[in-house]
């Protein structure tokens, strides 16, 4: 096993994370509350939103997100484009801040994922994995990873694509591309590389590059 793959599986970085998730969230609690509040008032019930993803080793579990969709979400394609109606006034915010994935610090403290790893997929993208993709089930799903700081603007890409053709793409243009990216995350893993990501995805969240 590569020094990467080491890291990524090793009690350090799951301790590393429980520890700064747990702090962040009692730190964030009052903002969590707010926007669980502001969620309630505006778009009802339920506050959260939960989907299927693929963890490691293959093992399903439930991860949490703020309700960004009108209803349970859970209508239609798992991706989601710009525009899309599904999306809720409040839900645009969310999605566009990233603050929609704040209770995924849960799922961290759970042992579900971590703070950095390849993003989980519902089943029925996963389906489509290749056996040398497989490779990414390996380790700990995270909240971000360096393809998520490539594809930051992932829903206006997918959003310039017509709706029919709109899953193919992300199958066959998209998907792989992280995958490949995730591949040469988990071999050169390391608590400095982790650390860079982090900061990268807080930079482009806080200042997103203009357009």
């Amino acid at each position: 096993m590569s020094r990467g793959r080491s890291y990524c599986r090793g009690a350090l970085k799951r301790g590393l994370d429980a520890v700064v998730s747990l702090a962040v969230l009692l730190i964030l609690s009052p903002v969590l509350f707010l926007l669980a509040l502001a969620i309630l008032v505006t778009s009802g019930r339920p506050v959260l939103f939960t989907q299927e993803r693929i963890g490691m080793d293959g093992k399903p579990f439930s991860m949490l997100k703020f309700r960004s969709m009108r209803g349970a979400g859970g209508a239609g394609l798992p991706i989601t484009g710009a525009g899309d109606p599904r999306v809720t006034g409040i839900g645009r915010l969310l999605r566009a801040t990233k603050l929609d994935e704040l209770p995924q610090l849960v799922n961290i403290v759970a042992g579900d994922m971590s703070l950095v790893g390849p993003r989980p997929e519902v089943p029925r993208y996963v389906a489509h994995y290749t056996p040398g993709q497989r490779e990414v089930l390996g380790v700990r799903p995270g909240m971000t990873d360096p393809a998520s700081v490539l594809f930051r603007d992932e829903e206006a890409l997918l959003g310039s694509v017509p709706e029919e053709s709109r899953e193919r793409y992300y199958l066959e243009s998209i998907l792989p591309r992280k995958l490949a990216m995730n591949k040469d995350y988990i071999d050169r893993a390391s608590l400095g590389y982790d650390l860079s990501l982090v900061l990268q995805t807080v930079k482009i969240v806080v200042w997103p590059p203009r357009i």
